[in-house]
């Protein structure tokens, strides 16, 4: 088994944006629904805030997802590589590459379809990724990956 791996593009996560949006339209869709129901009710102007604040707060949390999953923004990561001295290297789409040298640590799921990385680069900014499985082009490559950076697990 070998502890690297070389430069390793990343692709849009297609199903995994249709699941998140199943996922946040409908939530978002109810919340707002109902905040705007009270919001013109006598009596449940509070009720009303309250889901107005959550309706927001998801609508941002599954925009910024979808988008991430879809790297459109410009901290996405399009690419990652692990060399022989187990430094990562993400490379992001605004073209800056982040090398993860101290303090890595690794994350997965229980389901096996994601994990997260976080780490200081050279000038101790704290840096945090995650990956999923549909963004890989192949199980394979992202079965590899989750094999050499499992050194790295709490």
């Amino acid at each position: 088994m070998s502890d690297r791996i070389e430069k390793e593009k990343l692709r849009a996560d297609t199903r995994g944006v249709l699941w998140d949006v199943v996922l946040y339209v409908p939530t978002v869709s109810v919340l707002a629904f109902y905040g705007l129901t009270f919001w013109y009710g006598e009596k449940h102007l509070p009720w009303a805030y309250l889901l107005w604040f959550m309706a927001c707060f998801f609508a941002i949390a599954g925009g910024k997802r979808i988008m991430g999953r879809l790297l459109l923004l410009p901290r996405m990561p399009v690419a990652v590589s692990v060399d022989k001295k187990r430094k990562v290297s993400i490379f992001l789409k605004d073209g800056k590459t982040v090398s993860l040298m101290r303090d890595l640590r690794y994350f997965k799921d229980f389901a096996g379809k994601s994990f997260g990385l976080t780490g200081l680069d050279a000038s101790g900014k704290k840096w945090q990724f995650v990956f999923h499985k549909g963004q890989f082009k192949t199980e394979s490559s992202f079965a590899q990956l989750v094999r050499v950076l499992e050194a790295f697990a709490d």
